[in-house]
């Protein structure tokens, strides 16, 4: 007889038990139970869990061979309603029967992501949230330094968070830590340093030295001092006496760097990666990635956003009637609002159709989780690899800041579209590429070559310059390329070039002599006189 077709989850289940590799099993370990034996809400809840996997993008393999299973033995060992379960205490028996019938060490892997996905599935329903808070290691970080520096540079962390998302509290208590103690345990270890009145000025820059000499950029080691240069002005306000000298610590010189944008091919052809993967998607996973993938995209380019605005983005803070949305705690906690094009409002719509069920209200979800602060550089990273370009969120912004300059939208509107807090900021797009510069720069310098003659036109060029004055012209050449060259002998080479040019055809041109015992210089030939008196 063929097989009985599967159309349920709980009928999934049922199925993978009677096909269950529990050779191993100890006779005496528990195992768990058909869902006929479930209480009725539980077989409910095995459906319901299925359509919140899919509306978060799991595919519907996954969905049945992992994540079905490792659920139902939660509830078919428990065979209580879920209402009551203990999550610290109901689920892992569901992973010990797993190592209990002898799997490998990856499957058993599998299972416990598997059981952790449930355990989120669980905590959503009753209206919980999931923290991921990885305090730091302060005892352990902070051994061998003065007590005074650790106390102080605590405060100073408390203060400085106040102006620190929530979302990134971990990550950004974790950078100042470790930019502080990295420029501490300099001056401690290698300068002996104890007491604040023990800090120099040369220390500082020994330090300075230090760090490049490791190879390390000069805008890192910028930062640590401009950290440092923090801390000295909070220790001055908690009135300890500090050096003048420290607090007028000049950074070093960092290189006056262009913003890397995306010319226009370039986004031609990413944007059509991006479209092209939603078309040729297969599977209902496949789409909404796809889909979640544009809208990001258009977000970052057409509207400008940062990483983390994106991230943050609340469902609150979309009105998409009025092509409009609100950045809310942006750079420097501050908000500001942003306009979106019809594609990006598209886009928008397009996903949040799929977008599925989270914990919280953010726009963008993946896998039913607000998206990590890798996730979008990662998905950057994979589409730029595949047109052969280098791919990140900001170099989008600043795609998006060029293209708005060079299209003739005022350097102001841009700087609050951006949340720009200082002009000179948007003021770098018009040094990357400003278009009006280029165009009159060609027409300028298209004029300069009608002036001087040298406009010659390539297909008569051969005829216009035989062979014998085109060798002579590559030496003259030759000859003003080296460094020792008099001016006066300069000016009579391009004396010569000019004839060249002038006259083809005509014999051969001797060299201008110079009377090297006369101190006065010389005056060039007529033509050259006349040629740079036009030009001026």
């Amino acid at each position: 007889m063929p097989p009985h077709r599967v159309d349920t989850m709980p009928e999934r289940y049922d199925q993978s038990l009677q096909f269950a590799r529990d050779a191993h099993l100890p006779p005496e370990a528990p195992r768990p139970q058909p869902t006929c034996a479930w209480p009725p809400e539980n077989v409910a809840l095995l459906e319901r869990y299925a359509g919140w996997l899919r509306g978060g993008g799991a595919s519907e393999f996954v969905i049945r061979t992992i994540y079905i299973p490792m659920a139902g033995h939660v509830l078919g060992l428990a065979l209580k309603p879920h209402p009551q379960l203990n999550l610290d205490v109901d689920l892992p028996p569901a992973l010990d029967y797993v190592i209990a019938k002898g799997v490998g060490e990856e499957w058993t892997k599998v299972c416990r992501n598997a059981l952790a996905k449930f355990r989120r599935f669980l905590m959503h329903t009753r209206g919980q949230m999931e923290i991921k808070h990885k305090p730091y290691n302060l005892v352990a970080n902070t051994q061998g330094l003065p007590t005074w520096l650790v106390e102080e540079l605590t405060c100073y962390q408390h203060l400085m968070q106040r102006n620190w998302r929530p979302a990134r509290l971990d990550e950004n208590i974790h950078r100042f830590w470790c930019g502080h103690l990295r420029l501490w345990r300099f001056l401690v270890e290698q300068r002996g340093v104890q007491e604040l009145s023990d800090v120099r000025r040369k220390h500082l820059y020994d330090y300075a030295g230090h760090r490049l000499d490791l190879g390390k950029a000069v805008p890192t080691v910028n930062g640590d001092l401009r950290g440092f240069h923090g801390f000295f002005g909070f220790l001055q306000e908690e009135g300890y006496s500090v050096p003048q000298a420290l607090l007028r610590l000049r950074g070093l010189k960092e290189p006056d760097r262009l913003p890397h944008y995306l010319t226009d091919d370039q986004m031609r052809s990413l944007r059509d990666d991006f479209e092209n993967r939603l078309v040729q998607a297969v599977h209902p996973y496949q789409r909404r990635d796809a889909l979640l993938d544009l809208a990001i995209f258009y977000l970052l380019w057409q509207s400008g956003l940062r990483r983390g605005e994106v991230e943050e983005l609340r469902l609150e803070d979309l009105e998409l009637s009025r092509r409009r949305l609100s950045v809310r705690n942006g750079k420097g906690m501050k908000d500001r609002t942003v306009y979106l094009t019809d594609t990006a409002v598209r886009a928008l719509v397009a996903y949040l159709a799929v977008r599925g069920i989270g914990p919280t209200d953010h726009v963008f979800l993946y896998r039913n989780q607000p998206l990590s602060k890798d996730l979008i550089h990662g998905r950057l990273k994979a589409a730029g690899e595949r047109i052969g370009i280098r791919l990140y969120a900001h170099r989008l912004r600043h795609t998006c800041g060029t293209q708005l300059l060079n299209s003739g939208c005022p350097v102001t509107s841009i700087q609050k579209l951006l949340g720009h807090k200082k002009l000179n900021t948007t003021m770098i797009y018009a040094r990357a590429h400003d278009q009006t510069v280029e165009a009159d720069y060609y027409a300028a310098m298209s004029r300069v070559e009608q002036r001087l003659e040298l406009a010659v036109d390539q297909e008569n060029a051969n005829a216009l310059l035989p062979e014998a004055e085109r060798v002579q012209l590559l030496a003259l050449v030759d000859q003003l390329a080296e460094p020792e060259l008099s001016l006066d002998r300069r000016l009579g080479l391009v004396a010569v070039m000019l004839g060249l040019l002038q006259n083809p055809g005509m014999a051969q041109v001797e060299m201008p002599t110079v009377d090297r015992e006369r101190s006065a210089w010389l005056p060039p030939p007529y033509p050259l006189v006349l040629a740079i008196a036009e030009a001026d």
